[in-house]
């Protein structure tokens, strides 16, 4: 709960301070973040740490 807490407090942060130029790095670094944690069990780790 405590990740969703902190996308939502981001969220809100853009709304009410009008900052729409952060959405962009915002959800590139969330989907970077879920690319590693999903694939870091996985076969394709290495190639993903490659590419970083």
């Amino acid at each position: 709960m405590g990740k969703l807490s902190t996308i939502r407090e981001i969220w809100e942060f853009l709304r009410h301070r009008k900052k729409w130029w952060l959405a962009p790095i915002v959800i590139i670094a969330i989907l970077l973040g879920s690319l590693i944690i999903l694939t870091e069990g996985s076969a394709l780790a290495p190639f993903i740490y490659v590419l970083f």
